[in-house]
C-alpha cells in the first residue's frame, strides 16, 4: 500500500494563521477601497445640473456585516436636499433618481450616471492593492 506524507512550509502556515486573525479587517479595508473608487467616480460623473441643483454630497456608510450571509458591505449614497426656485425642499436622492431614470412625464429624459460609476476593473484593482498589504507574495 502506498502512503504519502506532506507538509506545508512554516512560512505558509504562519501566513494562514495571521490571515485568520485579520480576515474581517482585511475585507473591511478592501470593501472601503472599492467604495471609495465608486464615490470618486460618482462625484466626477454626476451631471452638472445635478451638482448645481442639490446641496448634497456623495457619502459612504459605515462598513457593516450582513446578518443573513456574513457579507461585508458598504453603501455609496447621495444625501442632502434639493431646493427649487419656489423654495420647496425635496430629498436629493429623489432628484438623483430622476436624473438616473428620468421622469414619467417625459419632461426630464434619463441621464444615467450612477450605474456608470461602478467600473469593475478599477474597483478590483483598488481592492487588490489592499489585499497585497496583507498577503505578501514571495
Amino acid at each position: 500500500m502506498a502512503s504519502f506524507i506532506g507538509g506545508l512550509p512554516t512560512d505558509l502556515i504562519a501566513l494562514f494563521q495571521s490571515l485568520e486573525k485579520d480576515t474581517d479587517k482585511m475585507l473591511s479595508e478592501m470593501v472601503s477601497a472599492g467604495a471609495e473608487v465608486v464615490k470618486t467616480n460618482c462625484e466626477s460623473k454626476m451631471p452638472r445640473e445635478l451638482k448645481k441643483a442639490i446641496d448634497s454630497q456623495v457619502k459612504l456608510s459605515k462598513v457593516y456585516k450582513t446578518p443573513s450571509d456574513d457579507g461585508i458591505n458598504q453603501q455609496v449614497m447621495i444625501s442632502g436636499y434639493f431646493i427649487n426656485r419656489n423654495k420647496e425642499v425635496t430629498p436629493a436622492p429623489l432628484v438623483a433618481n430622476m436624473f438616473e431614470y428620468g421622469s414619467s412625464s417625459r419632461k426630464y429624459p434619463k441621464k444615467p450616471f450612477f450605474r456608470a460609476c461602478f467600473n469593475k476593473s478599477q474597483i478590483e484593482n483598488a481592492m487588490l492593492k489592499v489585499q497585497d498589504k496583507y498577503i505578501k507574495e514571495s
